[in-house]
């Protein structure tokens, strides 16, 4: 038995220490520290000009308010902003036109040095307002020295919106030789410390993985003078807040610091007083939790055996819109996996992602669906937040989210910068308890509230019951005003709506000829007969069916299983998959192409 040093007995377990224990807060002497600079803004003259109901107006029409005293007045393009012209190089061939409202106000703010604190929806442009601004600060700097850290520090909730941001910092660094890297967990540790020991101007991490670096002596945050904190919400709800506080007791207390959350509760706000100084509080749009006002949010109240069938149909009116990315959120890892393995036997390009994939399998899953060759993304909440793909044009959540926070975070995903978007949630019973919260979101979003929510929030108000009173419903949209008002909405955001002559049917699974007068809409395809159900039994047919087109006939190989592994370790979607094929007389044609899986993934030994 080993002997602790003491004698007294084993040592502790380190599975079980707290990260960050063998880090020791700094003692500064502000006196003894070198001077930097951080003040880099000239306020253009025709910001000057400006007067103060200029701003005021400018600022009501973008919804910013503005909490804090000397806050500078907006930019209103990125020339007023006077960044250098490699950065407006990159700005140029991005075609970016305008400032966002958060970027029009957090550019001024973050370039004269102040420290602030950003609330805005998802795909409001974050990434950029502090970005841009750290670049200038780290060309005013000293270069780095042999055994030095970053100067600028972001610290984000997940590996997936840390790679975002710094693909956006290689993007707008490299113009001017700023060298970054990302440090998260799940990714080997050895090409991370290689980065950070040659040097790096800008770090993205994890919490986790950085206290792990910091323990170990594998970097350090003295020469850090600009810190950001991206998503502190999301970092605070996943139980970050003692590495946060630990992190930044390694960094000094002059430093610039930029918090930016979707949200304001009050550990967020005791987070700012702690960590900033002086600060300006930005805010656009509602302070209080609310959607993007241009996503399109339909909410179809049905029970949980109703939902395979409603997939199948809501699939079916996507999948023949020309812009049909679509990520599908689901509950649990093995509902994603169960999900995903039942779409595409049934031959939908569908692939998965959650907290079990290995990290070059989500690099590849998500390449796959950026690139459109896998246009539907079946994921939990771990790509809820932080997942920026710019075209994503419907969210459907077959789970509806713990919490409301939680479902903007999902349907955010869509309607990212100025586009529109559109979100279908399933809500059952079972989600009674959300039903207020998510009525009040779709008031405060302005959006037609379907009356079955309605009455499920009564009966839940009033203590009844209200299961059996959606059972077996053939419309889920039982008042004529909130049909015509989403196929309204439908149509003007151009997403999902009406058929077009002969379209719809050319893409339709169920291989029905459509009728002239007949809508395509969603509420519409309910109450056909004839729709197929993942668990109609229809799995039997497929089987008999594979065997006559060449195909595995073991069950595994047509439930979308992995083949029996060759060398190396495979992702469970990096397989190919035998194309549709017709299932008892009702599909139509394939129209959709399995891309191969990475030779890197697929060749590994």
């Amino acid at each position: 038995t080993q002997i602790s040093p003491t004698g007294r007995g084993p040592p502790p377990g380190k599975k079980f220490r707290n990260p960050g224990e063998r880090l020791r807060k700094k003692r500064w002497d502000l006196n003894e520290l070198p001077k930097f600079e951080k003040n880099f803004y000239n306020e253009n003259s025709e910001v000057q000009r400006m007067s103060q109901y200029d701003v005021e107006e400018y600022r009501r029409k973008k919804e910013i308010t503005v909490r804090g005293s000397g806050c500078p007045k907006p930019v209103t393009s990125f020339h007023h902003a006077q960044f250098p012209q490699y950065v407006m190089d990159v700005l140029m061939q991005q075609n970016f036109k305008e400032p966002t409202a958060i970027q029009a106000q957090g550019f001024p703010l973050a370039l004269s040095g102040r420290d602030m604190v950003g609330i805005a929806q998802t795909g409001s442009g974050k990434t950029l307002s502090y970005l841009l601004p750290a670049i200038v600060h780290i060309n005013h700097q000293p270069y780095l020295e042999r055994g030095d850290g970053p100067i600028c520090l972001v610290l984000a909730p997940t590996r997936e919106l840390a790679q975002q941001v710094q693909q956006v910092a290689y993007d707008y660094g490299k113009s001017s030789r700023i060298k970054s890297t990302c440090v998260y967990g799940g990714a080997p540790k050895g090409p991370q410390i290689r980065d950070l020991e040659r040097g790096v101007e800008i770090c993205i991490a994890t919490p986790g993985r950085l206290i792990d670096f910091l323990e170990a002596g594998k970097t350090n945050l003295r020469r850090c003078t600009y810190l950001v904190l991206d998503e502190a919400d999301r970092m605070l709800d996943m139980g970050f807040e003692p590495q946060i506080r630990k992190i930044v007791d390694q960094i000094r207390p002059d430093r610039q610091t930029l918090m930016w959350s979707a949200t304001w509760p009050k550990e967020v706000r005791q987070l700012a007083e702690d960590f900033l100084k002086d600060y300006v509080q930005i805010n656009v749009g509602a302070l209080e939790l609310s959607a993007n006002h241009n996503i399109l949010q339909i909410v179809d109240v049905c029970v949980e055996s109703e939902k395979d069938q409603k997939l199948i149909q809501l699939m079916e009116e996507i999948m023949a819109e020309k812009e049909n990315k679509t990520i599908i959120f689901v509950e649990t890892k093995k509902r994603c996996d169960d999900l995903t393995r039942r779409m595409r036997r049934d031959g939908w390009p569908a692939m998965c992602i959650h907290g079990d994939k290995s990290q070059p399998e989500r690099d590849w899953v998500l390449s796959e669906f950026r690139s459109g060759k896998a246009p539907i993304l079946i994921a939990t909440d771990v790509a809820s937040r932080g997942l920026d793909v710019e075209d994503v044009k419907f969210v459907i959540n077959y789970d509806y989210p713990n919490s409301s926070e939680d479902y903007i975070h999902r349907i955010g995903r869509t309607a990212r910068s100025t586009n529109k978007g559109t979100a279908y949630t399933f809500f059952t019973p079972g989600n009674l308890r959300q039903a207020r919260e998510l009525i009040r979101v779709l008031e405060e979003a302005r959006q037609a509230i379907n009356p079955k929510l309605l009455q499920l929030a009564d009966s839940g108000r009033s203590g009844g019951g209200g299961r059996s009173r959606f059972r077996n419903s053939n419309s889920n949209n039982p008042n004529m005003m909130y049909q015509d008002e989403c196929d309204r909405r439908m149509r003007s955001a151009g997403g999902g709506s009406s058929s077009k002559d002969g379209r719809g049917s050319s893409y339709s699974r169920g291989g029905n000829s459509r009728d002239g007068d007949q809508s395509s809409s969603y509420r519409d395809r309910s109450s056909r007969d004839g729709g197929r159900s993942y668990s109609s039994g229809s799995y039997d047919q497929y089987q008999n069916n594979s065997s006559s087109r060449g195909g595995s006939s073991s069950a595994g190989s047509a439930a979308g299983n992995a083949p029996p592994p060759s060398s190396g370790p495979q992702p469970l979607m990096a397989q190919q998959f035998n194309p549709p094929q017709p299932m008892m007389g009702l599909m139509g044609h394939s129209p959709f192409q399995f891309a191969p899986p990475p030779a890197s993934l697929s060749g590994r030994k």
